[in-house]
């Protein structure tokens, strides 16, 4: 009975999604007669070539003594095996090992248990040379051989943590840093501020990918394999500046592989919004002319993108860890950019026609031409609630007439377009901005910039604003780029939030292109009809792409109002409907006895939406299709097409039955306001 228990209770640790992702290959044994938490085995070094681990990696009393701590045990003992057996020292490698341990043991909400000291003095700064000369009589514990550490190894060994310790971290720690304080994780609730997390949440029903994912283990696996090998390569004494360089450029490399790009075509940024600084530094390093900026659809794109668009500060904090004041211009930004906002919808929330605002967009950069000004065009595809605008005859019309005094970038950053088309704009002089965090459903905050040649040739002759040092490094821009606006060091968090957005890449680029189409087509058809059915939903307009053949003719958006139970004529408000979309990602089993309330269902943020029965504005859902509906998750495991379409489908007949569910129970929920959790309450 009790090895049942102890096999039962190891169980439940492997099978936390993270750790499954992290200790992959491996096979853990429990030994109630190890009085370490974990030790490596013998034969750890002696079959340095074995990929499983089997029998080398064992799990001691405390691991059963404290069930709280087994998850940490496990990921310092993982940590540190991988470490060994790709050769790294010993000694740096326990520090580097227990310091990953500590951080991890930091993001888990329901740790209770406090770390044993040799964890706990890792979690702060590096401990000074007399303290890791202590720590190191528990630590060794764990190696079946171990090395000599004096004081003089301690001395030697500190200026080398110090320089590496940043790093030393587990991917969804670094995940959460290279932003701005969006991504900080809350430590009561396991989530950021888009209610997201770094760590995979398969228990959540997810469509939402208009605004922001949670991993999935895939992308959580893509994130962990690139820092692994950062940490492998670093602890084997390469160059630590050469080593993160390595991460960022591959992660350019591979965006660039993505869209027949090379990697000098590929510029990163922390978020869309970023890369909207890039754009207008860019253009107006270009021109002597003043910039004036035609920006489509203000209120649904990055909230952020205003200010951007006109070279200011669009947050209190920024992508290099400086704190800025938001809206002020950022040192080297023209002051006399303009700005001029093309609305896509009419007063009444309807969608303006596609000739209206081809003709404004026509008439705005021709007056600011003859006006003596440089245009830069926005051309949206898509916003926030799955429209396009100008039309691409029009953009080709102005580039024809204006010539040198119109720059033409494509916000692409819902990123739901087919690469070819993305690949043939930027051959045709267009700069795209793009994101792995939307349709790719990649971590929030990886953006870049795709630049075409026009760009890239004159290049080493513009001067970029200084400013730019706040928000980008030099291994994140092409080599020719003005190196003295950049800063020197890298956003290891962006890189790996990059490489997570490209497994999922690469799974979906690695179907056929009809058979992306199919699955897009088949479960958004049936999206359509279970919102059409819903009693309190309404559904807004849907875009309708030029259909080529290609597969982004597929809409893969649909927003929608919500009936106010206050006010059955009316739709919720803006306010309530981010209440509504807080509380479907929400365990509500204590307040709420029918349904699935426990259920946690993400859907796109509520995009204000004008509405003549609401004062203000409404606020539209969004259920959305991205791209692991077409490139599976394991629950898809087995499953013929016709059932990965069922489940699909039953799913999202879920979220809307949750829905209703609020609006049945909206005053008891308005009086307690339910917080989004990591996981359920249970």
């Amino acid at each position: 009975m009790l090895a049942d228990i102890l096999t039962r209770s190891l169980v439940d640790v492997l099978e936390r999604p993270d750790l499954r992702v992290v200790a992959a290959g491996l096979m853990p044994e429990l030994d109630i007669s190890l009085e370490p938490s974990f030790q490596l085995g013998e034969n750890l070094l002696s079959e340095p070539h074995s990929v499983t681990g089997r029998a080398c990696l064992k799990l001691g009393e405390p691991c059963l003594r404290m069930p709280g701590l087994a998850p940490t045990f496990l990921r310092q003992a993982v940590e540190l095996f991988r470490l060994l057996h790709n050769g790294a020292d010993a000694r740096l490698a326990s520090f580097a090992a227990a310091r990953v341990a500590a951080l991890f043991h930091a993001l888990d909400t329901n740790a209770v248990n406090p770390l044993p000291q040799e964890l706990a003095l890792c979690a702060g700064d590096v401990p000074d040379s007399t303290t890791l000369l202590s720590l190191w009589g528990n630590l060794k514990k764990h190696l079946s051989n171990t090395p000599e550490f004096t004081e003089d190894d301690a001395k030697r060994l500190r200026p080398v943590l110090v320089r590496l310790w940043h790093v030393m971290a587990p991917a969804e720690t670094l995940m959460s840093s290279g932003g701005d304080s969006r991504l900080a994780v809350d430590p009561e609730t396991g989530l950021n501020k888009y209610s997201c997390s770094h760590r995979p949440r398969p228990w959540a029903v997810t469509f939402g990918s208009s605004t922001a994912s949670s991993l999935s283990e895939r992308g959580f696996g893509g994130a962990e394999f690139a820092r692994c090998m950062m940490m492998n390569a670093l602890l084997s004494k390469q160059d630590p500046d050469l080593v993160q360089e390595g991460i960022v450029r591959s992660a350019r490399a591979g965006i660039g592989r993505h869209y027949s790009l090379p990697e000098d075509a590929v510029l990163l940024s922390a978020s869309g919004t970023d890369c909207e600084l890039a754009v207008l530094a860019l253009v107006a390093a270009g021109t002597d002319r003043p910039v004036s900026s035609i920006l489509l659809a203000p209120d649904e794109t990055g909230s952020g993108v205003p200010l951007a668009a006109r070279g200011r500060h669009f947050a209190g904090d920024s992508a290099c860890s400086t704190t800025v004041g938001k809206g002020e211009l950022i040192e080297g930004f023209p002051e006399d950019t303009q700005l001029f906002g093309v609305n896509i919808r009419n007063e009444d929330g309807t969608s303006r026609s596609l000739e209206d605002i081809n003709a404004e967009c026509r008439e705005l950069a021709r007056r600011e031409v003859k006006a003596g000004r440089h245009v830069l065009l926005h051309r949206l595809d898509q916003s926030k609630t799955g429209l396009a605008a100008p039309d691409m005859e029009t953009v080709t019309e102005l580039q024809a007439e204006l010539g040198e005094h119109l720059s033409v970038v494509v916000d692409a950053c819902q990123a739901r377009l087919s690469p070819s088309r993305v690949s043939e704009w930027v051959r045709d002089g267009l700069l795209v901005m793009i994101t792995g965090s939307k349709f790719f459903t990649g971590p929030p905050f990886c953006g870049a910039l795709l630049l075409p040649n026009v760009i890239l040739e004159k290049m080493p002759e513009f001067s970029l604003p200084k400013g730019l040092k706040s928000y980008g490094n030099r291994d994140e821009w092409p080599e020719q780029a003005d190196r003295h606006a950049l800063n020197n060091g890298h956003n290891i968090g962006l890189a790996l939030r990059w490489h997570a957005a490209l497994a999922e890449m690469d799974a979906l680029f690695s179907l056929p292109d009809s058979l992306i189409r199919q699955r897009l087509s088949d479960f958004m058809t049936e999206a359509v009809k279970l919102v059409e059915a819903s009693p309190t939903c309404t559904l807004l307009p849907v875009g309708k792409p030029i259909d080529d053949g290609r597969w982004d003719a597929v809409p893969t958006i649909l927003s929608f109002l919500v009936e106010d139970p206050k006010n059955p004529d009316a739709p919720l408000g803006l306010e309530d409907a981010r209440k509504l979309h807080r509380w479907l990602n929400a365990d509500l089993s204590p307040w709420v006895g029918e349904g699935e309330p426990a259920l946690l269902c993400v859907l796109g943020q509520p995009v204000p939406v004008p509405h003549p029965l609401v004062a203000g504005h409404a606020g539209a859902l969004r259920l959305c299709g991205g791209a692991r509906l077409v490139s599976g998750e394991p629950s898809h495991e087995g499953l013929d097409e016709k059932q990965r379409l069922q489940r699909e489908c039953a799913d999202a007949k879920r979220v809307l039955a949750k829905l209703e569910l609020i609006l049945e129970n909206w005053d008891v929920l308005l009086d307690v306001n339910p917080v989004p959790r990591y996981a359920p309450l249970s």
